[in-house]
């Protein structure tokens, strides 16, 4: 009767050690999925229209130097280690850069 017992008790731990083992592994995939979502696929889903519209209105504020404004958000959202931002204003940044090599280009 005792080992019945202690076979059921231990045979229920392993169970619920797995268990415990299973939901630390899902967690700790989920929360790996999650940066990678919403660190660097999702800020490239931005439209290209928003990026170009980004771009126009650090032009227009900074007509000097939009290039420094630009690095300067991406800076910043360095500084607050927001993924996200950073590759989008980097986006922002190739942009200001794409249009300055046309105009130099064309010019």
């Amino acid at each position: 009767m005792f080992a019945f017992v202690w076979d059921a008790v231990t045979t229920g731990l392993s169970w619920i050690g797995l268990a415990y083992a299973l939901a630390g592994a899902a967690v700790f995939v989920f929360g790996i999925g999650f940066v990678i979502w919403n660190d660097s696929i999702k800020p490239r889903l931005i439209p290209r229209e928003d990026i170009a519209r980004l771009a126009s209105d650090i032009a227009a504020r900074h007509p000097d130097d939009p290039e420094h404004a630009a690095y300067s958000e991406l800076e910043a959202a360095w500084w607050r280690s927001d993924g996200a931002e950073q590759v989008k204003w980097k986006r922002v940044l190739k942009e200001i850069r794409r249009r300055a090599a046309s105009t130099k280009a064309s010019g």
